[in-house]
């Protein structure tokens, strides 16, 4: 299939496809479209950017087309499930565009805005809701939506829904769907875990993928810089002014990171935004629509925005700060080098992120070219501080104390090494011996308390 008239599509959807100014179907469309059109279940492993949106909707609104009927109150007949607001949002006017003129109604629902305006349009019923699973659940709890009618399902981004921490919704959410149904899984990479949520959703799918598990953007060149963490906003500033890129994107690990970040960038007379989950949404819409038209030319985001941001013409992509899981660096790196342009990105990399490193390059198998640092700035210990793990215990070192105040059941049962008032060691007691039950002799007891002792031995 070299061009989408090959495709079984509906003429109607052909025409609009061609309208968009689409005319070679992507490798994943390729492969996704024709199983997706029999009815199959597809498992698809690819990257962002790689044209996964059209892979699912042009072939289930073929099918809605093509079996159409009136969904009932409070129905859907397609359910897309995504891991973000942005990526909702922009699937969802990608599935409008698709469907304009074939009298299909789509609409989407996601949380940060409210929820009464998506309950009287849900309250009519449609044809394709795109919902965050947060708020789809919302929904069904206040009697808003069922799911029992639900013909096709697509879940969107896979792995990020679980970085996110949605595999809990969206385990309550399986039950609730009909058995009979198509099914379309879509994610960038294709851990364990994602595998075995697939087991969930899919009946013998069809798999297709267009790149090796995990790998980056064949056309983004990867640069990465060791600095100190300090000089890390001067040195963003310098490489600005340098570059002067149309379109860039930083990155940042924390929500109040990226808004340190705008505020010192704007400081100094470069305009930028900030997009992130303690935004509003009108304010998350604002700072992107300006980034799309140029009004601004640096969007500073947390992670959550990964898969959201689709963006023609970003050129480069700056980690501020290095993800602590390695499969956020492929999806970071992938909103550039897009519909077969090229991109830069650019890693900032404090001594204690040298392992987050060290798992990129692991995980992709590149190592990024090592931009030495511009003079004025001191160069980073060479030394590297394994960062500390979320739920890991630290390691130990020396002996484990067995005495002291703040072991507190010893203090209590008066054990050996607890600290007790009376005796035992650590105790500083100058008087007195050892409690009733207590141990026969102690280290520190009283000199004539040993001396009565030995009497009574030599008696």
């Amino acid at each position: 299939m070299t061009k989408f008239s090959d495709f079984a599509l509906a003429e109607p959807i052909k025409k609009r496809v061609i309208e968009s100014g689409y005319t070679t179907p992507s490798p994943i469309q390729q492969q996704a479209i024709p199983p997706a059109l029999e009815g199959k279940d597809i498992l698809g492993i690819a990257q962002t950017g790689t044209g996964k949106t059209a892979a699912f909707s042009l072939p289930a609104i073929h099918h809605l087309l093509a079996n159409k009927r009136r969904p009932g109150r409070n129905e859907c007949r397609m359910l897309v499930l995504a891991p973000t607001r942005e990526l909702a949002r922009q699937i969802a006017d990608s599935m409008t565009g698709y469907s304009k003129g074939l009298g299909m109604y789509v609409t989407s629902a996601f949380g940060g805005v409210p929820i009464n305006r998506q309950k009287r349009i849900l309250a009519k019923g449609v044809d394709v809701l795109v919902a965050t699973p947060g708020r789809l659940l919302d929904l069904i709890d206040q009697r808003c939506l069922t799911l029992e009618k639900v013909e096709i399902l697509v879940l969107d981004e896979a792995d990020q829904m679980l970085d996110l921490g949605f595999i809990v919704p969206l385990k309550k959410i399986v039950p609730m769907l009909p058995k009979k149904r198509q099914s379309l899984f879509f994610s960038a990479t294709m851990p364990k875990t994602i595998s075995q949520l697939a087991d969930q959703f899919l009946t013998n799918p069809v798999q297709v993928s267009v790149a090796p598990q995990s790998t980056t953007a064949e056309r983004v060149d990867q640069k990465v810089t060791y600095i100190n963490q300090d000089d890390k906003q001067r040195l963003l500033k310098d490489f600005i002014n340098k570059e002067n890129p149309d379109h860039m994107l930083v990155f940042t690990q924390t929500k109040h990171g990226a808004d340190k970040v705008v505020k010192n960038l704007n400081a100094v007379g470069i305009h930028s935004a900030a997009i992130h989950g303690n935004k509003s949404q009108p304010q998350r819409e604002r700072a992107l629509g300006d980034f799309k038209k140029g009004k601004i030319n640096i969007l500073v985001a947390t992670d959550i925005a990964a898969r959201g941001i689709d963006v023609d013409g970003i050129t480069h992509v700056i980690n501020f700060d290095m993800p602590n899981v390695s499969e956020q660096y492929v999806h970071r790196i992938g909103r550039t080098a897009r519909a077969g342009a090229s991109g830069i990105s650019y890693s900032l990399v404090a001594p204690d992120e040298r392992q987050f490193l060290r798992d990129v390059v692991k995980l992709t198998g590149v190592k990024p070219e090592v931009i030495a640092l511009p003079e004025g700035y001191d160069e980073p210990p060479r030394e590297e501080v394994a960062p500390r793990i979320y739920g890991q215990k630290p390691k130990r070192y020396g002996a484990k104390p067995t005495g002291g105040r703040n072991n507190k059941h010893s203090a209590r049962k008066g054990r050996p090494g607890g600290g007790n008032r009376r005796g035992g060691p650590g105790s500083g007691e100058r008087t007195g011996g050892p409690k009733k039950g207590g141990p026969k002799h102690w280290n520190n007891a009283s000199k004539s308390f040993k001396r009565r002792q030995k009497s009574k031995s030599d008696a």
